[in-house]
């Protein structure tokens, strides 16, 4: 796996100072993103209660918990794919609760999907540059004048490749998604996300399918996009090899509610991190 191209144009949106140099992936800046007790209802059923967690510029946070617990339903409050009941959620000072789904991008914020949502039919570089779509500048008033069309989809084509390039699969560009190998299509995922230069990465499930090989450069390049991007990252994650070996921070869920958090030194041996999962020996 090659390294992150940092010559390319997908350098994150920059914050009022830069870091200082060597500080870029260091879990102590100020927090970027608070979440404070979310509770979410569907009818009658509760699935979350009060639930509270923070992740830190340059951090990687982890949010794990058995099935059932509630994670990917805390995942889609933030992404504003679910309204939550009541709780609070900010980002960088902003109130999400106010936000759709559709205004994120613009905000700093972008997240992949556990079932991968590309289309099959079109090439690698048109799937990447869908992602970038709600940072298109022409109006409906230039568009049907060719106004800036040309122009903006120029500079959409260079920002897709440039995405491409920083997750080394660049030399499929211009292949259709359809026959490619998985692990290579949750890397044009990925790419589909790093377009937007988000400042906060969600990431749900990024290891789901993957080889044990793709899983350990999986590791190696979300720490690199950190570090060298400047990039936060949340994510949604079962694999706990993976979680342990590249998060600043985890967060536990069990049955909707904050089960416990520290570092993963610190939660790894906790006998309720190994009771949710397993259960009370009897």
């Amino acid at each position: 796996m090659s390294g992150i191209k940092r010559s390319f144009t997908l350098k994150t949106r920059p914050p009022d100072t830069d870091p200082a140099p060597g500080t870029a992936g260091s879990p102590s800046g100020e927090t970027l993103l608070t979440v404070r007790g979310l509770t979410v209802r569907f009818g009658g059923v509760t699935a979350l209660e009060d639930v509270s967690l923070q992740v830190r510029s340059g951090e990687i946070c982890a949010l794990i918990g058995p099935n059932g617990a509630g994670k990917t339903t805390a995942f889609n409050s933030v992404s504003r794919l679910v309204q939550p009941v009541a709780g609070a959620i900010a980002f960088d000072g902003a109130d999400l609760l106010r936000a759709r789904a559709g205004d994120l991008a613009a905000l700093g914020i972008a997240r992949t999907f556990q079932n991968l949502a590309l289309w099959p039919g079109l090439t690698v570089i048109e799937n990447v540059m869908v992602g970038a779509h709600s940072l298109g500048r022409t109006g409906f008033l230039g568009a049907p004048f060719g106004w800036g069309v040309r122009s903006e989809h120029r500079e959409l084509t260079e920002r897709a490749y440039a995405a491409l390039a920083v997750l080394a699969i660049q030399d499929v560009a211009f292949q259709p998604c359809q026959g490619l190998p998985f692990g290579t299509l949750r890397r044009v995922e990925l790419a589909r996300a790093l377009v937007t230069r988000p400042r906060l990465l969600m990431l749900d499930e990024p290891a789901a399918g993957l080889t044990q090989g793709d899983v350990r450069d999986l590791g190696t390049l979300l720490r690199a996009l950190r570090d060298e991007l400047g990039l936060s990252l949340l994510l949604v994650e079962h694999h706990m090899q993976l979680v342990m070996d590249i998060a600043d921070y985890v967060v536990v869920l069990d049955s909707g509610r904050n089960l416990l958090s520290g570092r993963p030194d610190e939660i790894r041996d906790d006998p309720r991190l190994v009771e949710a999962y397993l259960g009370s020996p009897r």
